[in-house]
């Protein structure tokens, strides 16, 4: 399992931290800190993005970034303090896309616990077929479902993102869609 770097000094005192089970009954071990008896809880970090459709088509950013430069992903990264999961999606599709939306209801929630993270994406209704990607992107294009690059997806949370997506577009009714990646 592949975790972020354990904490090693406490975020109010500064003391170095000492992983043991806490004795508030606990029952996981967490950073402590010896000196403020401070416990420091390590959370999965939200991913938050959307399902831009046109038409029949979906909107693609080309990664400008690693990991997985040059691939292709729907907009999405990293929630913000402060934010809800709706709009850190929005504000990740504007700035990655410069597509205008207009948000709908949340598709697929996929937990990915090797890396300690949870991505939720939304459909959103692009309100035009103009777009000014951000740094972050290379290009921002719409795709039909046959068109899609598949063997050129950044990760396999936007590819079932995807799958989920047309397969209901099919059947006429979305759903929300729970996955887990192992």
């Amino acid at each position: 399992m592949t975790l972020r770097s354990p904490i090693k000094h406490c975020r109010n005192c500064g003391s170095a931290v000492g992983y043991r089970v806490p004795d508030d009954g606990d029952t996981r071990a967490r950073a402590v800190c010896p000196s403020c008896d401070t416990i420091h809880y390590e959370n999965p970090l939200n991913v938050v993005g959307t399902v831009p459709y046109w038409g029949e088509r979906v909107l693609l950013c080309k990664r400008n970034i690693e990991p997985r430069w040059g691939k292709w992903t729907l907009p999405a990264g990293f929630m913000e303090l402060g934010e809800t999961t709706a709009q850190g999606a929005e504000r990740e599709t504007d700035e990655e896309a410069g597509a205008q939306i207009e948000m709908e209801g949340l598709f697929t929630v996929l937990s990915v616990p090797r890396v300690s993270q949870v991505h939720l994406f939304y459909l959103a209704r692009l309100l035009s077929e103009r777009f000014d990607p951000g740094h972050e992107t290379i290009e921002a294009r719409l795709f039909t479902e046959q068109e899609i690059p598949w063997e050129e997806i950044a990760f396999k949370t936007v590819k079932e993102t995807l799958l989920c997506y047309f397969e209901d577009r099919r059947r006429g009714r979305y759903a929300v869609h729970t996955i887990d990646i192992e």
